[in-house]
């Protein structure tokens, strides 16, 4: 088998890369290591920026997004019982940011890709990126127990923080930054009415809560849980009166208790590589970075990752020209840098640290008074919320 650029994972950013690229003539081959229902059946964060929104519609992608997606024009954070409302329009000059699955965004991208033609190849078992500092990088996989091989001129490793594209870099040419908290985030997913219209975070001194949603009837909550706890342990009831605890208390009794659809502790962590390029292999997304959810910006840089990764590939099959492939890890960490930012101080504005002192919790409380009095400081944050352009 033989393809210009081959892609590991069939996540979003696996996807819509496979997608622009397709579009612009260019062939791919994506592998992806699980079933295309267990893709699909993965619950992730719904937050789309502006940039986002662009590609997927570059992407031929957005129908359903516009039709069913929901835009905020605002975002919340709460201290106690104190709700502060940034407005993002006003703050920004128009921006603002679309609620749309994680999930749907897949489905969309995935269907598309059917619809084209153009081949997945699901269940690809133990992956192996060969040759990738030289001009004739291969990936071979094995699937029903025979062992293929695909030849190519790229290999775009969107296979995700544990996924084999990283691994494939020799250790002496990557160096690694990390930051790993001392907590993680109960999430429930449930069929309710969300309790506000925009989404509202939650600084409370028994942890962080955020109040979501994924559409005008599922409502996505989470509380700050240290790393010892069990999702078996929260039974619904237990989380919602947790919940409903560290809200103001007019948004806790909007909040409507209904049977959870799914459960689980997401650890945080803030992680990034360098470079996001060895030879002819480029890492893109969770491969090369993660980001604490605190800032909703894991999956809008991945896409950001796509976008440069883009311009890169179509530059060099339509011009010859490798300039902006030798730029994108450069333009891309750039970039990266920037939300790993955000996202750090969004996580230590909003939780509580184990080692947390009274100093230490006055200034989160400067921290927000600052937001609410100093109109360069809201700007700033919703700049950054609704997505710094690339």
């Amino acid at each position: 088998m033989k393809t210009q650029v081959v892609i590991v994972g069939a996540g979003p950013s696996g996807l819509l890369l496979g997608q622009l690229l397709g579009r612009a003539g260019i062939d791919t081959v994506i592998l992806e290591r699980s079933t295309r229902e267990h893709v699909l059946g993965r619950i992730r964060a719904g937050v789309l920026e502006r940039g986002t929104v662009r590609l997927l519609e570059e992407a031929g992608c957005a129908d359903r997004l516009h039709r069913e997606g929901q835009i905020h024009h605002g975002v919340e954070l709460a201290f106690d019982n104190e709700r502060l409302r940034l407005d993002l329009a006003a703050l920004t000059g128009g921006a603002h940011v679309t609620v749309y699955g994680q999930t749907e965004v897949t489905r969309d991208l995935m269907e598309a890709r059917a619809a084209a033609g153009w081949p997945t190849v699901f269940e690809a078992a133990d992956v192996r990126i060969e040759d990738a500092a030289t001009t004739r990088p291969r990936v071979s996989f094995e699937q029903e127990g025979v062992r293929h091989e695909v030849a190519c001129d790229f290999v775009a490793a969107c296979d995700g923080y544990h996924g084999v594209g990283r691994r494939s870099v020799p250790a002496e040419a990557l160096r690694t930054f990390e930051r790993v908290y001392p907590f993680g985030w109960l999430g429930l997913l449930a069929d309710a009415p969300p309790a506000a219209e925009e989404l509202v975070y939650a600084n409370h001194p028994r942890g962080f809560a955020l109040a979501s949603m994924r559409s005008a009837t599922r409502s996505r909550y989470y509380v700050q849980v240290s790393l010892d706890e069990r999702v078996e342990d929260w039974s619904d009831d237990r989380f919602y009166r947790e919940l409903r605890a560290r809200l103001p208390a007019d948004l806790a009794a909007a909040v409507t208790p209904s049977p959870s659809i799914e459960k689980s502790i997401a650890p945080l962590r803030s992680f990034v590589a360098e470079p996001m390029r060895f030879g002819r292999l480029f890492l893109a997304g969770d491969a090369a970075h993660i980001v604490p959810p605190t800032g909703a910006k894991g999956l809008n840089l991945a896409l950001g990752d796509v976008h440069y990764l883009t311009e890169g590939f179509v530059a060099h099959y339509r011009e010859g020209s490798d300039a902006e492939l030798d730029a994108y890890s450069a333009r891309a960490l750039a970039r990266v840098w920037k939300a790993e930012r955000f996202s750090w101080w969004m996580t230590s504005v909003l939780h509580r640290f184990p080692d947390m002192d009274a100093f230490a919790q006055r200034m989160q409380r400067a921290e927000f008074d600052h937001l609410t009095a100093v109109p360069s400081a809201a700007v700033n944050l919703a700049e950054n919320y609704v997505g710094l352009p690339f």
